[in-house]
């Protein structure tokens, strides 16, 4: 089930950003984030938003490509509360944090409004299905004009073709990316310039709103423990991600406070 949130798109100013250990996140609120989007589709050039967190950061301060790849992003947006506290403690005390479920959401609402055509790209042929009948019940008129689950393997480049081509003859203007941190975010960057639509990554999204996942308590996300009923939920899955990256995540960012230079 969905909640019943409704969000208000109004042009923001142009967004400041910071850099978190080696990645630029930018300072923006939710309503920012929705207007910095509808000013990028109101042309047909490609560009990509990435939703951050400490996951990302920390694929980011290992792999310098990887580190490439998200700080040419047009949008990187503070979706974990640990990165909203960093931007706090490097000096921003505006920073928000804009989660790619609320992001989602409020995107759908301004496309259905607006009549601009979205789609969506990754997870499963069911989940898409349960995902588009979710958001065209919460938001009568919206247009999913693309909605494609690529095959798990490496796709051939045949296959790549076609897909660039459909999303392209579809007329999508904003286009969810839901392949999983990093992967969806070089798919972004590897597709910039062949696509004329602004694709984000929003990863989990798609399974909290089509309800496959639960959202963690409110009280929860507001102290940034978010990450650890999502490990509850998934140990399986994510505990060696949450071992590996978190506390290093702590330590470089505690050295950058400090004013000392660290490397990947």
């Amino acid at each position: 089930m969905l909640n019943q949130d409704t969000f208000e798109v109004e042009a923001g100013p142009p967004q400041k950003s910071t850099n978190i250990l080696n990645m630029r996140t930018h300072i923006l609120s939710l309503d920012d984030s929705a207007s910095r989007v509808k000013d990028f589709i109101s042309s047909s050039n490609g560009r990509y938003v990435c939703v951050s967190n400490v996951h990302m950061c920390m694929e980011a301060f290992d792999d310098s490509h990887f580190r490439e790849i998200v700080n040419s992003a047009d949008l990187t947006i503070p979706d974990g509360m640990p990165l909203t506290w960093a931007q706090k403690l490097l000096g921003h005390k505006e920073a928000k944090q804009v989660r790619g479920y609320d992001l989602t959401l409020a995107l759908c609402q301004m496309a259905a409004k607006e009549n601009i055509p979205v789609g969506f790209f990754g997870a499963t042929p069911e989940l898409l299905r349960t995902l588009g009948s979710a958001l065209c019940d919460k938001y009568p008129g919206l247009n999913i004009a693309y909605s494609v689950s690529p095959p798990f393997r490496k796709i051939t480049a045949e296959e790549d073709q076609q897909h660039t081509a459909d999303i392209n003859a579809s007329g999508v203007k904003i286009l969810f990316v839901g392949l999983g941190c990093p992967k969806q975010e070089w798919w972004m960057a590897e597709h910039r310039e062949a696509l004329h639509c602004t694709m984000l990554g929003v990863g989990a999204a798609f399974d909290f709103i089509a309800g496959n996942k639960k959202k963690a308590p409110l009280w929860l996300q507001k102290i940034g423990l978010e990450w650890l009923f999502r490990l509850a939920t998934e140990p399986k899955r994510l505990w060696k991600r949450y071992l590996k990256h978190n506390p290093r995540f702590i330590y470089y960012l505690i050295l950058q406070l400090l004013g000392k230079k660290h490397a990947p």
